[in-house]
């Protein structure tokens, strides 16, 4: 009997996802042994070919990590998703559009000067930016068409699963490879994590102090938090309350606050929203005025909507200007 084909692919990410999947140690090799692997970029050498000669749905599942910004990555996406017979949003990037996200909040243009054009280390007077054709002497270079925003994946091409997380832990990972294999898996359009928010499983929970409202916001590097209060009663902007459990609270137990890469729990539809009505919330707006506490947030789509901008209802700036 064959083994079930997997491919693993990136889109526009840092790489993070695939070294969770090394992370897997003895494991991963367990698992690589009861596959057969089709396409891994980060690890093995494959070829784009290749998979487009495989019939369609030849593919068992897909693992695609990564936001969607250019020609080529939505093509690969659409590519794997006939391919596939099980597609998983592989990561908080392909999930919400992650923190290649952010970059909704500015326009192209600005991308491109900030990348190409303005910074001091850069040599180039005749002021060249990527275009989808160049000529390079006397031929023509194709390039990957660079989109006006992030998209995730879901708003690309339909997506079967969801693994959350940035990168997801590899515990959340083996679960989800092992419900694959054995063909135990829940709902279509289901997110492969538990079905609660992270405030119900922090360790600082049974510190809350009912009814303490922090009068004033304050950052990480102002302040040293206490490492058992809530970090909200302490001030500082947490996540947890709009945000999926099941990271293991790696953050917390750090004693860093939740930065929201799990997502929004069920039943939220935007992180952002649901993350400012919590802050808004626990504010003492009696002891201080409500527009210079608001004035204490630093880049509230940046820190509010981190990993999730392409995916709410902002979905990006609308002032931003394009090329």
């Amino acid at each position: 009997m064959s083994k079930p084909k997997v491919a693993i692919y990136w889109l526009a990410s840092c790489g993070g996802c695939d070294e969770a999947l090394v992370d897997l140690g003895p494991s991963l090799l367990e698992v690589a042994d009861a596959v057969d692997l089709v396409l891994w970029p980060a690890a093995l050498d494959f070829k784009v070919r290749d998979i487009e000669a495989l019939a369609d749905g030849a593919i068992t599942a897909s693992l695609v990590n990564g936001a969607v910004r250019t020609d080529e990555q939505a093509h690969m996406a659409r590519l794997l998703r006939r391919k596939s017979q099980v597609l998983v949003a592989f990561g908080a990037c392909a999930h919400l559009g992650g923190i290649p996200g952010l970059a909704n909040l500015v326009g192209s243009a600005e991308i491109f000067r900030a990348k190409y054009l303005a910074p001091p280390f850069v040599d180039n007077p005749n002021g060249v930016v990527p275009t989808p054709h160049a000529k390079v002497g006397a031929h023509e270079l194709p390039l990957p068409g660079f989109w006006p925003q992030v998209h995730s994946l879901e708003q690309i091409v339909p997506v079967d699963y969801t693994l959350p997380g940035c990168p997801p832990p590899p515990p959340l990972i083996l679960a989800a490879l092992h419900a694959l294999l054995s063909g135990k898996l829940p709902a279509k359009g289901s997110v492969l994590a538990p079905e609660r928010a992270l405030c119900d499983t922090c360790p600082r929970k049974p510190a809350r102090e009912p009814g303490r409202k922090p009068v004033k916001l304050r950052r990480v590097h102002q302040a040293a938090a206490d490492p058992d209060q809530c970090f909200l009663e302490q001030g500082f902007v947490c996540a947890g309350p709009a945000t999926r459990g099941g990271c293991g609270e790696s953050c917390i137990r750090g004693n860093m606050p939740c930065s929201g890469c799990f997502g929004p729990p069920p039943g939220v539809e935007d992180q952002a929203a649901k993350l400012v009505s919590a802050v808004a919330s626990m504010l003492d707006t009696r002891a201080a005025d409500a527009a210079a506490l608001a004035h204490e947030l630093v880049d509230p789509a940046g820190t509010l909507g981190r990993y999730a901008i392409p995916a709410s209802l902002l979905t990006a700036r609308r002032d931003r200007t394009e090329p």
